[in-house]
């Protein structure tokens, strides 16, 4: 395993900026996703780190060495693309193998490493297919155990799940899941614009915003402490709602945020704000009320169970006070002391 450290990192394509001096540390064995909006830097950030792109100015250091200048191969480092990127001609054993076999590794070392990853991923049953004759998720899982065989010391994943479809996706996320498990020694960064894939796979998250660091934490505290209106609405599926005018001035703050499981329906008189449902959205196991309360947009109020208010219902709403996020006018945090 690896630490990574960026200090004061800038990438620029002749005169575009692209990254704009990130500082962040990336700890042995952690599981690091890297999230924000498209043409944020993620993916750039991240070809610097394996050194398919190079660095315009500032450190990076692995492990207290710094690598700026080190290619690719002398990094210690294996990637999964989200294109899969797999040998057409060759059979599945032989994709696995055929970064070891560059490196010189003996053929009784590769076996042992490909059977290993197979294992691991259970594809031991493709070893002798070609990738023609697989499903995108097997492909994608062929592209994970070559890098598997190469025994790094740091994993980079860059949207390996994007290619997917819904159901795909959540069963190679598991397997990504259990993968970090097993291989608790080696640190992973992956970049996704996915948050639910950010949400349940990190050890921590780092938002990104116009080529700088918005914040780094744990999936927890960027759901329950957002230091900015940014991160605020873009972690969380749906995304935070936000109040301004009078309805946040009654709170102390130019903006007030509350998420949609925080919004209590109660009886008249009881509530801060009242409205009607415009649309409804039933998932099943809870379902999401769009309420037209006057505001800029509908207020989305999460209920668990089945549809339990049609369009049209008129609703009483209540805000949980313990769970309302309030920011000043430039967005950051307002002092709840």
């Amino acid at each position: 395993m690896a630490n990574i450290q960026m200090k004061a990192v800038r990438k620029s394509f002749g005169v575009l900026e692209v990254i704009k001096g990130v500082d962040l540390e990336i700890r042995k064995g952690e599981f690091m996703v890297f999230v924000g909006p498209s043409g944020c830097g993620k993916s750039t950030l991240l070809r610097m780190i394996a050194g398919l792109e190079s660095i315009t100015s500032g450190d990076l250091l692995f492990d207290g060495e710094r690598v700026n200048t080190v290619i690719p191969s002398k990094r210690g480092i294996a990637m999964v693309f989200q294109s899969y990127a797999l040998y057409p001609h060759m059979k599945v054993r032989e994709n696995m193998a055929f970064g070891m076999k560059l490196a010189g590794a003996s053929e009784e070392e590769r076996n042992e490493r490909v059977a290993r990853a197979a294992r691991m991923l259970q594809i031991d049953h493709l070893l002798d297919r070609l990738p023609k004759e697989l499903s995108g998720g097997q492909r994608q899982r062929v592209a994970i155990g070559r890098a598997i065989t190469r025994d790094p010391r740091v994993f980079l994943f860059d949207e390996p799940l994007s290619n997917l479809d819904a159901a795909l996706r959540v069963a190679t996320r598991l397997e990504i899941a259990k993968l970090h498990h097993e291989m608790n020694d080696v640190t992973m960064i992956y970049v996704t614009h996915d948050q639910v894939e950010a949400m349940t796979l990190a050890d921590r998250i780092c938002v990104l915003r116009d080529g700088r660091v918005e914040q780094v934490g744990t999936p927890s505290d960027l759901y329950e402490k957002p230091n900015s209106i940014f991160v605020a609405g873009f972690i969380g599926s749906p995304r935070m709602n936000f109040l301004d005018g009078a309805r946040a001035a009654k709170h102390g703050c130019h903006t007030l945020g509350i998420r949609s499981e925080h919004i209590d329906i109660v009886a008249d008189g009881e509530g801060e704000w009242t409205g009607t449902v415009i649309h409804a959205e039933d998932l099943g196991s809870d379902n999401y009320l769009f309420v037209e309360i006057g505001a800029a947009e509908p207020l989305i109020v999460r209920r668990p169970g089945k549809l339990d208010h049609a369009n049209g219902t008129h609703l009483n709403l209540r805000p949980q006070a313990q769970h309302l996020h309030r920011f000043d006018a430039e967005g950051r945090p307002v002092s709840q002391s």
